[in-house]
């Protein structure tokens, strides 16, 4: 069966996680992802966070699977020609260098467009255009840039971010769809284009409803927060809400049976203006549903304090899967605090493919999470990722057609090789190689 991206190649300088999330999704989708790499170092990340000696490191492989890699030494000439020949070949360029580390590689989009008029060359940076555009940005400090760590937290507390990757991985998944549009265009017009994807922008979006909500907040308190009910003065900023519901309906996370020694024994409660009766007798206050102080969803924001600790005295006689059981036939919403635990074991996140076993040659088997989008006609397999240079000879011979005398040159010239070596204790006196920094944003 073809797959929707089947015939596409992805020259891929991304790495570490934003770059790495957006070229592993279209490679999922079929592109043919060709991952540059520095001979004999390659993506940091193999190194990092090692958990089996000698073996790439999840932090690499669960974001780099499905691709073929190839080392090439972007400073030396003949390394220069490979790449030249890539873009040529190539149908989007992928990177997540410091801004203009490119055009110091001799690769301006202006030389890009001379070699492969119809390439996409797709960027995520830390910021977009302006005066923070040449800051070093990571994960955490994109959270904090985009909005998401000033609304995050309980009010008297600091702010907080999020256990989601939403700086790297978020903008990762922007960038993908902005490259499959530019690809969509590109079979109207003929051209290339350039692609941004911010990583402060990608939160920013991905916190759209606290934009919503300090815009309501000029026309005066936002009442579904518990603050409102408590009587606490709102400041001119969103603030900072707990776990109160973002989408207009209250909700808080409450314990359940087992939470004294469970660090996740707790459930997501939303008390739906719909469901409420439901809600009323599944906890046992049937004489809720005629009480005038609880009539109605603006009766009941200046009492979520009280409301909330009686569905939680229900819930802590409950696990907080007894909860779902129940609750879900009254087409109440609640939703349990699954651990990675629980989530690594889950059946049914096996079954579609969300949770995937994959097996590697250094480290042996592994789970790594899957497709998270599932399309009926381009099934996804998820394979292993490559060892460094893998794939390098199987390149320049089948996508860029190199002889087996020029491969044999290719080698003789250590483009494609670690450099060797040096004596330590030679080296110890001189003076360190002037050169790029290119990966500044994760």
């Amino acid at each position: 069966m073809t797959k929707a991206l089947d015939g596409v190649r992805i020259l891929d300088f991304t790495h570490v996680q934003s770059g790495p999330t957006c070229t592993q999704l279209l490679a999922w989708f079929g592109a043919d992802v060709i991952k540059v790499e520095r001979p004999g170092e390659g993506d940091a990340t193999r190194k990092q966070l090692v958990d089996v000696p000698g073996a790439d490191s999840l932090y690499f492989t669960m974001l780099n699977h499905n691709k073929r890699s190839i080392t090439i030494d972007t400073k030396a000439a003949k390394g220069k020609e490979i790449l030249e020949r890539l873009v040529k070949t190539c149908d989007v360029l992928v990177e997540n260098f410091a801004p203009g580390a490119l055009d110091r590689m001799g690769f301006s989009w202006q030389r890009i467009q001379e070699l492969n008029p119809r390439m996409i060359m797709a960027s995520v940076k830390g910021f977009g255009p302006g005066k923070y555009e040449d800051c070093k940005v990571y994960e955490n400090v994109a959270q904090c840039a985009g909005g998401s760590a000033s609304t995050t937290g309980f009010r008297d507390g600091l702010p907080l971010v999020t256990g989601a990757q939403i700086g790297d991985s978020g903008t990762g998944l922007h960038l993908a769809l902005g490259i499959v549009a530019a690809l969509l265009q590109r079979e109207r017009t003929g051209r290339g284009q350039k692609v941004l994807a911010p990583m402060q922008d990608g939160v920013l979006n991905l916190c759209r409803v606290k934009l919503r909500d300090q815009q309501r907040l000029e026309k005066g308190p936002l009442k579904e927060y518990s603050q409102f009910g408590e009587g606490v003065p709102f400041g001119d900023a969103v603030p900072r809400a707990g776990n109160d519901s973002g989408g207009g309906q209250p909700g808080r996370i409450l314990k359940c049976k087992g939470w004294e020694t469970d660090p996740n024994a707790y459930t997501y409660f939303i008390t739906q203006a719909a469901v409420w009766e439901d809600v009323c007798d599944v906890i046992g206050a049937p004489e809720w549903k005629t009480d005038p102080n609880f009539a109605t969803p603006a009766m009941r924001l200046p009492r979520l304090n009280e409301i909330f600790a009686r569905v939680e005295a229900w819930t802590m006689t409950k696990t907080k899967f007894e909860v779902m059981d129940i609750c879900n036939p009254h087409d109440i919403p609640v939703g349990p605090i699954l651990s990675m635990k629980e989530l690594a074991e889950d059946e049914g996140l096996r079954a579609t493919g969300t949770i995937v076993e994959v097996d590697h040659p250094k480290r042996g088997k592994y789970l790594s999470v899957g497709c998270p989008i599932k399309m009926s006609d381009s099934p996804v397999e998820v394979t292993r990722s490559p060892l460094l240079g893998e794939h390098t000879d199987e390149i320049l011979s089948t996508v860029l057609g190199y002889s087996a005398d020029e491969l044999a040159a290719i080698k003789a010239s250590g483009c494609t090789e670690p450099a060797p070596k040096k004596d330590k204790s030679a080296a110890a006196g001189a003076a360190p190689a002037a050169g790029v920094n290119l990966f500044r944003n994760t």
